[in-house]
This record gives C-alpha cells, structure tokens and sequence, in this order.
C-alpha cells in the first residue's frame, strides 16, 4: 500500500501543489497527497486542495496546542502516516511529533542553520540574506522537532546571488529550488520507510 500524505501549509501553498502533483503524477505507487492541513481560512492552498480534490482540515492554535489527541484522531481517520510542512508557520507541538517519528519533514528557504529561527520565513529570509550581502543562498529540508528550523538536515540545495539580485528575485529562485527538489526528497525518505498499511 502507498504512504498517506498530510501537507500542513499556511499559505498560496505553492509547494503544496507541486507535491500533490508528483504523487499523482510520477510516484503514485509510493505515496498520495491525502490531506490539506491549514491555519488559515483564506490562505489559497485551500483553492488549490479543491483543484485536485483534495481533502482539507482547517485548524486553530487549540485544536494544534490544546486538543493535539483530537488532531491526532483526525489524522489518523485519513490514515496519515507522513508529514510535510510547506509554509506552514505555526511550531509543532511535542505531542505532534511524537506519534510521527521522524515522519514530520519541513523545507527551510536558506542554508540552515543560517537564517532559522522564530520569524524566519519567506521574505524576511530574503531580506535579510540580502541586506547581508551573501554569496549564496538555497534550501534546507530538515526532519522536525520541538524548535523551529533545528531538525537535523536531510537535503540541502545551493545558488549563487549575483550581484545586484533583488530580495524578489532570489524568492523566486528559492522557489524554483524548493519545487524541483521536495517532491524528490520526499518520494526518496517515503521508497525508505516500511509499508504504511501492510
């Protein structure tokens, strides 16, 4: 049987896509995207869900932090049993991660451990990366744990800045990294683990 996939996202979920996209695609006999999870009512991951008529979940900060048992139940009704953060930019809790050893990954859009932590996420990476006039930048897929960006490292992607490269224009070559690599090295950890429902 194929592994069963939640994408927890909290925005346009661009990678979100692109995941679902591959597991219907290229690797159907690994995995399957099964499930949206989300923290925002009008975040556009949800448009996207509906595209490819994937169900969605929306949470609170209590049904994460409070009533962790009661997602727990939920994910497991969809008989979740791998995790992919994708934007997503509240912090897992411990009792998340507990059922899910080293099944939750996340994708990181600079050279962790470089550029991590609270706050760090999307542009403010960028800026910053920028302002300080860095050479190169990429990407860090990390497996999750109780702090944020602090997971050991699984994958990591680099590019060259040029000069001159605007905080923009390295969003959208991050991105470019973020879509060709994830898929991949998610479909790589998933080959690894053992049958989800043998």
């Amino acid at each position: 049987m194929t592994h069963r996939i939640a994408v927890f996202a909290s925005g346009s979920g661009s990678n979100a896509e692109q995941l679902i996209r591959h597991f219907k695609e290229q690797a159907a006999d690994v995995g399957e995207v099964a499930l949206i999870v989300c923290n925002k009512p009008d975040a556009y991951v949800l448009e996207r869900a509906k595209k490819w008529n994937v169900p969605f979940l929306l949470i609170d900060r209590e049904l994460l932090y409070e009533r962790t048992d009661e997602l727990i139940a939920m994910l497991k009704q969809h008989e979740i049993d791998f995790i992919v953060l994708a934007g997503f930019l509240w912090l897992i809790p411990p009792a998340l991660i507990e059922p899910y050893p080293q099944r939750i990954v996340n994708i990181h859009p600079a050279l962790l451990p470089r550029y991590g932590g609270k706050g760090m996420y999307g542009m403010h990476v960028h800026r910053a990366v920028i302002a300080n006039r860095e050479k190169e930048s990429g990407i860090t897929i990390h497996y999750v744990n109780e702090h944020y960006d602090e997971g050991q490292h699984i994958f990591q992607a680099r590019l060259p800045i040029a000069e001159g490269t605007t905080p923009e224009q390295l969003a959208e070559q991050i991105h470019a990294l973020e879509h060709r690599h994830y898929p991949q090295v998610v479909e790589a950890l998933l080959r690894r683990l053992p049958a989800a429902h043998a």
